[in-house]
């Protein structure tokens, strides 16, 4: 990997752990547990659209790794890499298959099965079938929030003028 690119991908790991950092400080907008913003994921909908998918997932996968290290625990990490390498496979076929246009859609598939992967990773751990019953709500909220950040990715790329590497 060139300098350059590997350079880039580090800048764009650390801003979405900063972006990630804040947002764990806030409080939750909803009280459902689970449902949160993730507005992190507008840096992983910018490097899906601009690099490979190897990339993204190099990218997702560190900034889950130090996520959980600096504010996370164990358990968290879990989850986290269900629903984040889940919401990344769908995200990048919704990508490929709108041809790079309607990132607000590719956010909301990726809002989705972001919570699906949640949910399939706590049924595994957790054993038990009722995990289900907060799909509703969770799936719901992951579209809405995924609409918000695919929404914040395009106009993050039109303001600072983002091309492809």
């Amino acid at each position: 990997m060139q300098l350059r690119k590997l350079t880039t991908l580090a800048l764009y790991t650390t801003l979405a752990l900063a972006i990630y950092a804040v947002e764990s400080a806030i409080p939750p907008l909803v009280p459902i547990p689970g449902i949160k913003p993730g507005l992190a994921n507008i840096i992983t909908l910018i490097v899906l659209r601009r690099y490979t998918l190897r990339e993204t997932a190099l990218v997702l996968t560190a900034r889950i790794l130090l996520s959980t290290l600096l504010f996370g625990q164990f358990i968290s990490l879990l989850y986290s890499l269900a629903g984040g390498i889940l919401s990344l496979a769908v995200m990048y076929l919704a990508n490929r298959c709108l041809r790079g246009k309607l990132p607000f859609l590719t956010g909301a598939m990726g809002g989705l099965f972001h919570n699906v992967g949640q949910l399939l990773a706590a049924r595994l751990l957790l054993q038990s079938a009722a995990v289900w019953a907060y799909l509703p709500f969770l799936g719901l909220g992951g579209i809405l929030t995924g609409v918000f950040t695919g929404l914040c990715a395009y106009y993050t790329e039109r303001l600072y003028g983002i091309s492809r590497h």
